[in-house]
């Protein structure tokens, strides 16, 4: 398996009102069809695993769902961990915390 990576990955349509849920959805459709990319949505942004340029090329198309949808302007927010010591997963890393506190 290639070297995957995590992404938080937060795309802000500006000036379409305060509920951005549609917006959300239609770059979840994009993940969605992100070959190699998955994904978990929380309350604050979108977490991604897959390879760096997979995770990039998703993010990119991400960013330009708001647009066709109408909006003017969008800030995109990607936060890479890079970890090359050993495999990264979505939950890995709650994980541990977790294991930490209860220990």
């Amino acid at each position: 398996m290639a070297h995957q990576v995590l992404a938080e990955l937060t795309v802000v349509p500006l000036g379409v009102g305060t509920s951005v849920s549609r917006y959300v959805a239609g770059c979840l459709k994009v993940l969605d069809d992100a070959p190699g990319v998955t994904y978990e949505l929380t309350s604050m942004g979108t977490i991604a695993l897959g390879t760096l340029d997979a995770v990039l090329a998703a993010a990119r198309k991400m960013h330009e769902v708001p647009f066709e949808m109408g909006a003017m302007r969008v800030v995109t927010t990607i936060k890479v961990d890079d970890r090359r010591d050993r495999e990264a997963s979505l939950r890995s890393k709650v994980s541990s915390v977790m294991e930490k506190k209860a220990g």
